[in-house]
């Protein structure tokens, strides 16, 4: 993968955790489409599978006879799987969790900082940490952008000149997850001088220019977060969690 070559063995290990937490609500999210599926074949649906067997007992096909035995019965062989893994789920967050409560390791620490700034969860801070921040230096904000893949891909004709995007080069879980982080910054830290910046340059467009506004964004304050960081600087016109 790109983005961890160089990366030590305790670095790499420190991965296996997100990385497990991400395989399994993928599995649960195939576990409930199959769910939804299998009912849907009948003309079914359930709003949510919280009480899914008591749902099973109420649903009735269209002629208003009970769903069939057979369908039920594999409806909740998958249901099963589905609560396996939805605490499986649970017991990886627990343990993620307690890390920053207790873990004295450097990159724990860049966990507890990244996570003083408001809008800044556990999930992103961890990400970033372990799959980007916490296992090589960085020289500069060219090496931040560029690891990352989010550095611009410039296209030339003649004299005309534009920014095409972003290189899909890097660390794809970084990529997504800066990404995702960059909306919650517009609305966790409105005032930020990134987001006063985005709306002047990008609030008034369409979708398609807000997207292309919100990859600015997100390459933007990647290189903000490693200031904070390695230098302490608060983003400007960003405010930390209360308390």
């Amino acid at each position: 993968m790109a983005g961890s070559q160089g990366a030590s063995v305790e670095a790499e290990d420190q991965r296996h955790l997100h990385r497990d937490l991400e395989t399994l609500k993928q599995e649960r999210a195939s576990t409930t489409t199959r769910i939804q599926g299998l009912l849907s074949s009948q003309g079914l649906r359930v709003t949510s599978l919280t009480k899914l067997p008591e749902q099973l007992d109420a649903l009735r096909l269209w002629d208003g006879s009970p769903i069939p035995p057979g369908l039920r019965r594999r409806v909740l062989r998958v249901y099963a799987h589905y609560t396996f893994l939805s605490e499986q789920i649970a017991a990886v967050e627990a343990e993620r969790r307690a890390q920053p409560q207790a873990s004295t390791d450097a990159r724990i620490d860049q966990v507890r900082q990244l996570m003083l700034l408001k809008g800044m969860g556990i999930n992103g801070a961890w990400l970033l940490v372990m799959e980007f921040f916490g296992w090589r230096a960085f020289k500069n904000r060219r090496e931040v952008g560029g690891l990352a893949g989010f550095t611009p891909t410039p296209y030339q004709s003649g004299e005309s000149a534009r920014e095409q995007g972003i290189t899909k080069s890097g660390n794809r879980h970084v990529r997504w997850m800066t990404t995702e982080l960059a909306w919650s910054w517009l609305r966790f830290q409105p005032e930020s001088a990134l987001s006063v910046w985005f709306s002047e340059r990008f609030g008034s467009g369409g979708k398609r220019l807000r997207r292309i506004g919100i990859v600015a964004v997100a390459r933007k304050l990647r290189i903000a977060l490693w200031r904070f960081l390695e230098m302490g600087v608060l983003p400007a016109g960003a405010v930390l969690k209360e308390g």
